[in-house]
């Protein structure tokens, strides 16, 4: 069954004067024109700027959030061949310091004694610069340049489970890379015609407890640009769903909910995504790591299976047409989150 999806497409604020849900904002966008005006909730408000940036040689991470009682910065790497991986994780209660920005593509800092992370953006280009002293016992730079492609169209939706509980995702796909990461003496440098950057920017106010399934990739096939992005559980029921598919920056959304198979005693193995009520989606996705991550303190308790891999399968267009994925890295995950 295909969900009404209401297109926006003027800007609009995320929340009326009471911290509630605008109603005008429920829909989707294919620009970040949706105003993330957080208010009230407090402990429940949550916001988080990811980048994932796709080498030839390597993955690359990192990620400022804001719980609203604690400030949390994350910075991963994996080399596909070797499976060398890495993360660094801090934690600045109450995280006072760190100003979440609330439009999509504004600027970024986090700072303390162990790393230093900046997403600065500015005329279509976002400069993300990393530095950790110790990062694996060994020093971390990395001076990334991701372009934001003038006329590509981005997921901008707000999912809307009630008044008091919803979610604005904004997610870009496929954006060319250059810069380069350097571990020690070695270094991984991104080409922009094969290295692609991701970027996951959320804002919203969330249940207690809550899982989700959040599958993407970027990468160029048979010429072009192309961006996967699907999401289960979360959005199931909601009437919006955060399933798009990119082609040189044009996007097919799907206003489909799609199920996510998997095995949750051995998440190596194989997952299906396909659309439950159609052939829109059918894809395999077969993982080759395994990215775990588990937090359990007095108010916070996470566990996240992130599984990077390779997409196979078909997507059907807006033009009718199907897209074949043949061999696509991406990643899936299950994340189940008590905050």
């Amino acid at each position: 069954m295909q969900h009404v999806e209401r297109e926006i497409i003027k800007p609009v604020v995320l929340c009326d004067n009471k911290g509630l849900l605008n109603p005008e904002a429920i829909g989707f966008a294919r620009q970040p024109i949706i105003h993330s005006n957080l208010t009230r909730n407090f402990m429940r408000k949550k916001k988080w700027n990811y980048w994932c940036v796709y080498g030839e040689d390597i993955l690359f991470s990192t990620m400022i959030s804001h719980l609203d009682y604690a400030a949390v910065c994350l910075v991963y790497f994996l080399n596909y061949e070797t499976q060398r991986f890495y993360e660094k994780l801090i934690t600045i209660p109450v995280g006072r310091n760190v100003v979440m920005p609330e439009n999509v593509l504004e600027s970024l800092h986090f700072k303390n004694d162990q790393l230093t992370v900046s997403m600065n953006y500015k005329n279509g280009e976002t400069h993300l610069s990393v530095t950790i002293a110790d990062f694996d016992d060994e020093p971390l730079h990395a001076d990334i340049y991701i372009q934001h492609p003038l006329n590509d169209d981005s997921l901008n939706v707000v999912i809307p489970k009630s008044r008091t509980i919803f979610q604005f995702t904004s997610k870009h796909h496929t954006l060319p890379t250059t810069g380069f990461v350097k571990i020690g003496d070695k270094k991984y440098d991104f080409n922009p015609d094969y290295s692609f950057a991701v970027h996951d920017y959320g804002r919203g106010v969330w249940p207690r407890e809550i899982t989700w399934n959040w599958a993407m990739a970027s990468q160029r096939l048979g010429g072009q640009r192309v961006g996967l992005n699907f999401g289960g559980r979360w959005t199931d029921g909601t009437g919006m769903t955060e399933n798009a598919v990119f082609v040189d920056g044009i996007m097919t959304k799907i206003a489909e909910d799609v199920r996510f198979t998997y095995d949750t005693k051995n998440y190596m193995a194989p997952w299906t995504i396909q659309t439950k009520f159609s052939t829109a989606v059918d894809l395999t996705f077969t993982p080759f790591f395994e990215r775990i991550t588990a937090t359990n303190v007095k108010l916070i308790r996470t566990e996240m299976h992130q599984l990077i891999g390779y997409f196979n399968g078909k997507v059907k267009l807006q033009n009718s047409s199907t897209l074949h994925i043949r061999q696509m890295l991406g990643s899936c995950e299950e994340q189940t989150a008590k905050w």
